[in-house]
């Protein structure tokens, strides 16, 4: 409803306008035409065509050509336009007034500037107002993009705050958990180091991949205690992985999703999860296997492989593989990044 009223508004404001132009014409001129009758048709017709004229180019020649940077394209559309709505008027106003000799050659001159020249003027204004215009919308939108930005950032500062409280409590936590249940505390030792993984080592853009196949293990470590017996986990990393950086948390939504979408088989079949991961020839190569009874689920469940593939897009445009493979009871998903440009 807002948006509806608002329209409203816009198109009772630009009547009023082009009505009291009309009027303001009118008064201007009136006293070169016979009667009065002539006077009002000829402003009628004259706002109407300066009118339609200032629409079509700001609405369609504006957008589409002139900030496309179609400078070229957007001149000749203006002056054509102009010269058959100048034309057009013309012949409107000769059939009203029933007088030909508005469309014959005798003073041509002065007709060519009193309709063509004129309007182009008038019309190149009403560009120049809007783009001025255009400019300052765009940079309150700019703005307002900008606070929104550091409201976001202040927002995340303070958010900070409870995780860094949940750290201190597991290490509180840790140590009230009886010394003979060393399950537990193992579990809660691993669940810390991937909060403070998180916490203190993801704010760089790049991070060990030794850190992040640590914080895979202890994820790893932890859903093996909530799946069933039957399940079988194995986690493979090449020995000569060797020393090189990733994105922050770029491969673990590929392991939450494998767990999530684990199949339900009976305790007589066996439901597995293979995680591998190598290095050839200056390329990683990742993938993640899981047994399932829906791959179409899998591969849109969970967070979403879709959005993982944008950000793969964003963090390395060009240099990395990405593809789902399908075949019964099995979904995967494997990567393969370049780690040189």
């Amino acid at each position: 409803m807002p948006l509806k009223k608002n329209l409203t508004k816009r198109v009772l404001a630009h009547l009023l306008f082009w009505v009291a132009a009309g009027l303001v014409w009118f008064y201007l001129r009136y006293q070169d035409y016979p009667t009065l009758r002539e006077a009002a048709l000829v402003s009628l017709i004259k706002i109407s065509d300066l009118a339609l004229l200032i629409y079509f180019a700001n609405l369609v020649l504006v957008p589409k050509f002139l900030y496309k940077k179609k400078y070229l394209l957007f001149g000749l559309l203006f002056i054509s336009s102009t010269a058959f709505c100048s034309f057009l008027k013309l012949v409107v106003m000769s059939l009203v007034l029933q007088n030909v000799h508005l469309l014959d050659a005798v003073h041509i001159k002065e007709k060519i500037y009193n309709n063509f020249v004129t309007q182009f003027f008038l019309v190149l204004a009403s560009i120049g107002l809007k783009s001025v215009l255009d400019y300052l919308q765009l940079q309150k939108k700019l703005a307002e993009v900008a606070k929104q930005k550091l409201e976001a950032e202040l927002n995340f500062l303070k958010s900070q705050v409870n995780p860094h409280f949940l750290f201190n409590s597991l290490n509180a936590v840790y140590f009230l958990i009886d010394k003979n249940n060393q399950q537990a505390r193992n579990a809660l030792h691993k669940f810390s180091e991937m909060l403070r993984y998180q916490l203190y080592e993801c704010n760089d853009d790049k991070v060990s991949i030794d850190k992040e196949i640590a914080y895979l293990k202890d994820y790893v470590a932890l859903q093996q205690l909530r799946v069933s017996a039957n399940t079988e986990i194995e986690f493979l990393c090449a020995p000569d992985l060797g020393h090189f950086s990733i994105e922050p948390l770029l491969l673990i939504p590929f392991v939450e999703n494998s767990f999530k979408h684990l199949s339900h088989f009976e305790k007589e079949k066996q439901n597995q999860v293979q995680i591998k991961i190598s290095r050839t020839n200056g390329s990683m190569h990742f993938s993640v296997y899981n047994t399932t009874e829906n791959t179409a689920l899998a591969g849109n469940g969970g967070i979403g492989l879709v959005n993982v593939q944008k950000r793969l897009e964003l963090l390395y445009p060009g240099k990395h593989e990405f593809s789902i493979k399908e075949k019964q009871d099995w979904f995967g998903v494997e990567l393969t990044l370049s780690l040189y440009n």
